[in-house]
């Protein structure tokens, strides 16, 4: 097991997370698809979350993370996701008319 340490506590909480696109449309290819492990990456090393595997399918993106206690889960999830697709929208405008 790998243990990450704190200032007072030694942890390791994992967490796999899974979402889909709306409708589960195959919308991550190509740029967008590198565009998202990107975000996913940035947004990730900025909270201290350590991603230990993750995948992004066409309709789907698989991430399994090492979290500190500090953070919910439900708060990572949110952070991730509302990050990512507001990012994706500006960046490219064609994924806001359909989505």
């Amino acid at each position: 097991m790998d243990y990450r340490y704190g200032n007072h506590t030694v942890f390791n909480i994992e967490y796999h997370f899974v979402w889909v696109n709306k409708y589960r449309c195959k919308a991550l290819h190509g740029d967008i698809a590198l565009r998202v492990r990107e975000l996913v990456r940035q947004t990730f090393e900025l909270f201290g979350i350590r991603i230990t595997k993750g995948v992004v399918s066409k309709d789907h993106v698989h991430i399994f993370v090492s979290a500190p206690p500090t953070l919910a889960p439900s708060e990572i999830r949110r952070r991730i996701k509302g990050r990512s697709a507001t990012k994706l929208f500006e960046e490219f405008p064609h994924l806001k008319k359909r989505y």
